[in-house]
């Protein structure tokens, strides 16, 4: 049986240059002005998905890394998330907005009222991405942890928040006019959290919520990251191949991590990253995975200069014909980049460099698992087998929020899940929360 699943957008550029590198960058839209995101998430929210996710990368990147990160404005400029969303909440009414928030960056209490505003200013559709990012620390002097310590910092850092939003008690709130009494100052107790990371004084100065708190969203995949997205998350972004014994093995990750820490199986949503590659028919897919199978040396360098932005590390150095040597990753790039780098093969002693990027190069058909290039029926029977064979709660798809990106993606492909009971018809209300759990 056909059963619905829940879908995003993740705004893979972030708050930078959208477009840039591909054509559609002639659309001459002004990046650094609102009009272009909010004429693509309204058209997000008409197509009936959950909520968008904004990346966010604090720092513009080492000395030795910068121009890595600016060259193809990827990994920089990026301007604040923060600043932008409450155009997308102001330009929509039922689709949720999740900009990116790093836990070192932002302290406890206004990070929470912060947030607050924005939740009752937007009906209740705001969501955090909550990131452990440790490299960018140095530009608002916190100190360095390791990988494990900062989800430990930002377990603290979301329990103080939610604390904080939470700090009034039931019947607070009053609003009587007959009486002239606006709230109950004894039902706002002292509060304080105390932590290894954070000493937070409250309560809070912002209205408690009505409608659930704001979603939180998570995107680490190591074991810590699970363990904290079964404790906290209402979303976890999944980065991982789909493959439907991996994308299986790992919803239960998700799943164990809630039940260990007393919440019930379906209180994450697992959301596996998506990147399809749509095309008008099935000769057209030939034509793109058979074009694909031998990568010109432009395409090959392409791949280099995307997978050296992602990783931080000028790949370019590199000899193409020998293995990489892996101790050129410094401390601050994730084993989760490093793996997708790696890809299906099974070490990076048993490949070169060149095989690497050859493989990212090339492209497969959907409809044999091989790859993401297909027709938007072909991309609906994925999606529907995802559904059906692995219970699987939906997927983000990833790209520019650029008009042109959303419409390549789902120009045809919103009516089909809609026809077969995939997607959404309309929203219930209720909120983030409420689209998130709708069914």
């Amino acid at each position: 049986m056909t059963r619905p699943q829940h879908f995003g957008w993740f705004f893979s550029r972030g708050f930078g240059p959208q477009g840039w590198g591909h054509p559609y960058y002639q659309w001459n839209y002004k990046w650094t002005e609102p009009h272009l995101y909010q004429q693509s998430v309204r058209e997000l929210e008409q197509a009936g998905l959950d909520l968008v996710i904004i990346e966010d990368a604090l720092s513009i990147g080492t000395p030795e890394t910068i121009d890595l990160r600016v060259r193809q404005a990827y990994g920089g400029p990026k301007h604040d998330p923060l600043a932008l969303t409450p155009f997308l909440l102001a330009a929509t009414s039922n689709i949720g907005i999740a900009p990116t928030v790093n836990a070192g960056g932002h302290p406890p209490y206004l990070a929470a009222r912060h947030f607050a505003s924005l939740h009752h200013l937007s009906g209740h559709r705001v969501g955090i991405n909550v990131v452990t990012d440790v490299g960018s620390t140095r530009h608002f002097q916190v100190p360095r942890v390791t990988h494990d310590q900062a989800y430990d910092r930002a377990s603290e850092w979301l329990t103080a928040v939610r604390g904080l939003w939470h700090s009034w008690e039931d019947g607070a709130l009053i609003e009587d006019a007959a009486t002239a009494r606006f709230a109950d100052g004894s039902k706002i107790p002292p509060w304080r959290f105390e932590g290894e990371y954070f000493d937070v004084t409250g309560p809070l100065n912002a209205l408690p919520f009505t409608d659930g708190d704001p979603a939180i969203v998570s995107p680490g995949g190591s074991p810590k990251g699970l363990a904290f997205a079964g404790t906290h998350s209402d979303v976890q972004l999944a980065y991982a191949p789909l493959d439907l014994d991996i994308v299986r093995a790992y919803r239960q990750k998700i799943i164990d991590a809630a039940l260990a820490h007393g919440r019930a199986a379906n209180a994450v949503k697992t959301l596996f990253v998506f990147k399809p590659e749509i095309v008008s028919s099935e000769e057209e897919v030939d034509r793109v995975v058979r074009a694909s199978l031998d990568p010109s040396d432009e395409v090959i360098a392409a791949v280099l200069e995307g997978q050296s932005s992602d990783l931080e590390t000028d790949l370019s150095t590199q000899p193409l014909d020998r293995p990489l040597d892996t101790s050129i990753f410094g401390d601050h790039v994730s084993q989760g980049t490093i793996k997708g780098l790696l890809g299906k093969f099974d070490s990076f002693e048993s490949v070169t460099l060149r095989d690497l990027l050859v493989a990212k190069g090339r492209k497969g058909r959907i409809s044999d698992h091989e790859g993401f290039v297909g027709t938007a029926d072909q991309v609906a029977d994925f999606i529907e087998e995802f559904g059906e064979e692995t219970d699987n709660d939906g997927f983000i798809f990833s790209g520019d929020l650029h008009p042109v990106t959303v419409h390549r993606y789902l120009d045809e492909l919103v009516p089909i899940l809609r026809r077969r009971g995939v997607l959404r018809n309309e929203y219930g209300g209720g909120g983030i929360q409420g689209n998130l759990h709708d069914f």
